[in-house]
């Protein structure tokens, strides 16, 4: 049974983090609510995060030397119950390793670590995989929180004063998503101009997947506020909604679904890292609200 963990910093900002998949449930500032509610009428997550792989896998498995593993979208670590290493008011450390439950999965040994603190109108992770192995391991790791559309008066409509703000003007195609959830080779047009991607509910069918970005924060800009996500060692970005969910998801990973065509082993997934034996690769994303 997941367990939840409230945070509070000084200022009255507090986080609420369910032990069930380490996900963040809650970020108050002000005393109003900056992540999406999980409401299973349109998507019953809040910020998942997203381990061993990002996205789709090519059907629905992969391969490591001559044996097939049933992989899920975004991989297992979601739908897990992590430890709780060490808390404080304001802290958490939350734990994931590997057991005869994820190796039915991924036959790696394995230890994922997500610290949260919340600050004054902010929260920020850092996140630690470590390779306790004798063998490289190939891992993607991705944070996919959604918030709340409209969060700061407004509406969802095309002139409803929203927007995604990237540090960067980025490019503004993406690949096409086909049948499972796999990528296309194929891009499409985006409706990105420069580094501004105005919100119109009706733009999307799919998520927009920004591969190999140049930007390391980007911003969801309300009518007068903003909240504002920045990225360490995540370069693949992404921005997705249905178009009747009053939400709107901000994604950074590290890799990303299968291609269409992929039918390689795990190891050679385009985008997914190798980690040495012994190693650690740490990862770190802080969400900040902007008057």
């Amino acid at each position: 049974m997941s367990s939840r963990i409230d945070l509070t910093a000084p200022d009255g900002t507090t986080a609420t983090l369910a032990t069930h998949g380490a996900e963040p449930v809650s970020w108050r500032v002000g005393g109003a609510e900056y992540l999406w509610s999980g409401d299973p009428a349109h998507w019953n997550r809040h910020a998942p995060w997203l381990f061993p792989v990002v996205g789709a896998s090519s059907g629905g498995q992969v391969r490591v030397g001559s044996e097939s593993y049933p992989m899920a979208q975004h991989g297992f670590a979601r739908d897990l119950p992590f430890a709780v290493v060490e808390r404080s008011a304001d802290a958490v450390i939350l734990q994931l390793t590997d057991g005869p439950e994820t190796r039915a999965h991924y036959p790696f040994a394995f230890r994922l670590e997500i610290a949260a603190r919340v600050r004054p109108a902010g929260l920020d992770f850092t996140v630690t995989v470590a390779n306790p192995g004798d063998a490289p391991l190939p891992y993607a790791l991705g944070f996919h929180p959604a918030f709340p559309w409209p969060f700061a008066g407004g509406t969802r409509a095309r002139d409803g004063g929203y927007a995604v703000e990237f540090e960067q003007a980025e490019r503004p195609f993406a690949p096409q998503v086909g049948p499972g959830g796999l990528l296309l080779r194929d891009e499409q047009p985006i409706p990105l101009t420069g580094d501004t991607l105005p919100l119109d509910p009706a733009i999307f069918t799919e998520a927009f997947v920004l591969r190999n970005a140049t930007s390391r924060w980007m911003r969801f800009t309300g009518p007068e506020t903003a909240i504002r996500m920045e990225m360490d060692d995540f370069p693949h970005l992404a921005v997705w909604t249905k178009p009747t969910a009053p939400f709107l998801s901000l994604e950074c990973w590290t890799g990303y679904a299968d291609w269409a065509d992929f039918s390689g082993p795990l190891q050679a997934r385009d985008s997914q890292r190798l980690l040495p034996p012994g190693a650690q690769a740490r990862h770190g994303v802080r969400l900040s609200l902007e008057g």
